[in-house]
């Protein structure tokens, strides 16, 4: 019998027979975990608060042939605000159909985890704008992932000055010139520029702690929808 003690967070809940639930928990060692939680909708059971929705906690599991079950639970963070909110709900949903697309069993995901915990952090206890939290969260997981565009200078002919369009095509930043030969590339702000940059160099608990004109989070929340669409090869909708 393996047996496994672990931090995660439960990123799907099905109810099978009378009182056990099926959970998928991301956990940062060993990436996204099918487990049984048997009798957690049980009235009384120790198990019902932690194997909840979004629910982030501490784990103990064992795996008895293919299958892990809980054995305990410990509950760190519910995400209570989140849960009471329609709107936070949904876009902490769809953060989590990306989660679950982009994580695989065995797998390292801790900075995928630290990502996705802080993003529902600032959902929860946050006003800020969720179009732009989405935006932030989209280029900061594609950079994690594999598919961080170059941001230092322009692919094409390497200024780092004027830069003025972003290639969803070519993953890269443009300058004004070389974007004439680029009719998919998308004329964004200086400050749109600053931005994209900021969020996949800075430290990870500061990527949403920056201010953007209205202007510029136009640009910023319609270059994440496209370059996620194009990477992830999928449209993500509510």
């Amino acid at each position: 019998m393996k047996i496994i003690k672990t931090k995660g967070i439960v990123i799907s809940e099905h109810n099978t027979s009378d009182f056990d639930k099926m959970l998928t928990i991301l956990t940062p060692n060993n990436g996204k975990i099918e487990c049984i939680a048997k009798g957690a909708r049980r009235p009384k059971s120790l198990l019902m608060a932690g194997t909840q929705f979004l629910c982030f906690g501490e784990y103990v599991l064992y795996k008895a042939g293919d299958i892990y079950s809980i054995n305990s639970c410990e509950m760190i963070e519910a995400f209570y605000n989140i849960r009471i909110d329609l709107d936070k709900l949904n876009y902490g949903a769809l953060i989590t159909k990306i989660i679950k697309d982009v994580t695989t069993e065995n797998q390292n995901t801790y900075r995928v985890m630290q990502l996705y915990l802080n993003t529902l952090y600032v959902i929860a206890n946050t006003e800020k704008d969720l179009e732009l939290i989405y935006a932030i969260f989209s280029l900061r997981l594609l950079s994690i992932i594999g598919f961080r565009p170059n941001i230092n200078d322009c692919k094409i002919c390497g200024q780092k000055e004027k830069i003025s369009h972003f290639s969803i095509k070519d993953n890269t930043f443009k300058c004004q010139e070389c974007a004439k030969q680029d009719k998919g590339a998308i004329k964004i702000s200086a400050t749109a520029v600053d931005a994209i940059r900021y969020i996949i160099l800075s430290d990870a608990k500061k990527i949403f702690s920056f201010s953007i004109s209205d202007e510029a989070k136009k640009d910023l929340i319609l270059i994440a929808k496209l370059y996620l669409t194009e990477k992830l090869e999928k449209e993500y909708k509510f």
